[in-house]
């Protein structure tokens, strides 16, 4: 057999073997290549009740927004009566490898005091989301929060409180790089 015979014949295996190849696997259902069947697909999700403090968000202008704080359980008892910013700060300074950065040497709490972070906590870090009106049909019950947020005294969304809180069916998400989180049902307002 001649040499264009036999690169002829191979020019057809490899069509032929990639042709079989892609047959195969357009054969093979979405979850036996492992993804979801469905358009809610969350790989590393998990659903999960959390206790979420009620805030307003800087900035808000009377819009109506809402902000969901959840802090670490670590540092909840830190944070009460701070700013969730003020919290966020904490939770930096725990977090980082730099304690020596200026927002961490004016805490007014001793670096020392500090909790360290479990290494299976959810989350891992302070995360908040912000609600608008809107929003009212995307989250069950987000209503309850609404009403809750109207009532409640300024004051006491302006900083972290055990009186401002709501217990919220979530689903977190754990990646690689960072957390996150959705509500998708809120369960009580405070008091609980």
């Amino acid at each position: 057999m001649s040499v264009l015979a036999k690169r002829a014949l191979l020019r057809i295996r490899n069509v032929l073997v990639a042709g079989f190849c892609v047959f195969v696997l357009s054969a093979l259902s979405p979850m036996a290549r492992g993804q979801s069947g469905g358009a809610t697909a969350h790989p590393a999700s998990t659903e999960l009740e959390a206790t979420l403090f009620v805030q307003t968000p800087q900035g808000d202008n009377g819009k109506g927004a809402i902000r969901l704080v959840w802090v670490p359980q670590p540092i909840e008892r830190l944070c009460l009566g701070r700013t969730a910013q003020q919290c966020s700060t904490i939770d930096y300074c725990i977090r980082t490898t730099n304690r020596e950065v200026s927002m961490c040497r004016s805490l007014g709490i001793p670096l020392s005091h500090l909790p360290s972070y479990p290494h299976d906590m959810r989350p891992r870090r302070q995360l908040s989301v912000i609600y608008f009106a809107a929003a009212a049909d995307d989250v069950k019950n987000l209503a309850m929060v609404q009403d809750f947020y109207h009532r409640a005294p300024r004051s006491s969304l302006e900083r972290l409180s055990l009186s401002a809180r709501v217990k919220a069916r979530v689903r977190f998400t754990r990646r690689p790089d960072d957390d996150d989180f959705d509500v998708l049902e809120i369960l009580a307002v405070a008091p609980f």
